[in-house]
């Protein structure tokens, strides 16, 4: 277990102690900010296309995917028509039928972190262990992508299970509370304070039980971060040889 949460530390703070032994660090520094600013924004219209491709490709249906014209919105809406612009996301699925099945629910969330398990977490790995600084920029965007989506993608993947979870152990024959599967955690707060009615509350109890749901998935949520990234450290044993790595990493 401690070698599952230490693990992304270790991994980039040997990245970094290689970037700090470069004879320019100035000049690297710009290339950095260059390639991630780059990265940036191609993997933003990527991620936001994989969700789609996980949710048709599992069964389920899409008809509006919006991205920002900045993030080639507009261009993509040349080849896809159910790509919009607009919103107030760099990207969302906002028109899409998941058939009520979480296992399709589920596949459009994670679709896009499998670019972290089989390309990013191993970027990573070759960054610190074969010394190519320049890779850390992509290595961050695509490896790092769990958690700096926990309040986002992961908060719904963490409050797709404990709806249904607490679904089936209450026998309820409806999914309880099912406007807490939410992707953004902090619009999930202020509802409950702002418009707990949107979220079915009606009572102080339904009001502690929510807030318990949602406190449950955001902890999911940093937990999947981790296994997610677990999994590419494991697949990166497969694949990523040669260079030295950190004593005591698994």
């Amino acid at each position: 277990m401690k070698s599952f949460f230490r693990q992304p530390f270790d991994d980039v703070i040997q990245c970094l102690e290689m970037l700090v032994t470069v004879k320019r660090p100035g000049l690297l520094m710009i290339g950095l900010l260059f390639v991630g600013g780059l990265t940036w924004f191609v993997y933003v219209p990527i991620h936001e296309l994989l969700h789609a491709a996980g949710c048709v490709v599992t069964g389920g249906e899409i008809w509006e995917l919006e991205i920002q014209a900045h993030y080639f919105g507009g261009f993509l809406h040349e080849i896809f028509p159910w790509v919009t612009t607009g919103g107030d996301y760099a990207g969302r699925l906002t028109g899409w039928d998941w058939k009520g099945s979480d296992f399709i629910y589920l596949s459009t969330d994670i679709a896009p972190f499998l670019l972290t398990i089989f390309i990013g977490v191993p970027l990573i790995k070759v960054c610190g262990r074969r010394k190519r600084p320049i890779l850390f920029a992509v290595a961050v965007v695509l490896g790092l992508a769990p958690f700096y989506n926990i309040q986002g993608d992961y908060f719904e993947m963490g409050s797709i299970v404990t709806t249904r979870i607490v679904t089936e152990v209450s026998g309820a024959s409806s999914l309880v509370f099912p406007n807490l599967r939410s992707d953004d955690v902090f619009r999930t707060i202020e509802q409950f304070f702002t418009k707990p009615a949107e979220l079915g509350i009606r009572s102080l109890r339904g009001f502690i039980a929510a807030m318990v749901m949602s406190t449950v998935s955001l902890v999911l949520s940093l937990l999947l971060a981790f296994l997610t990234y677990w999994i590419g450290h494991l697949w990166s044993r497969l694949i990523v040889r040669g260079g030295s790595s950190k004593k005591g990493a698994a």
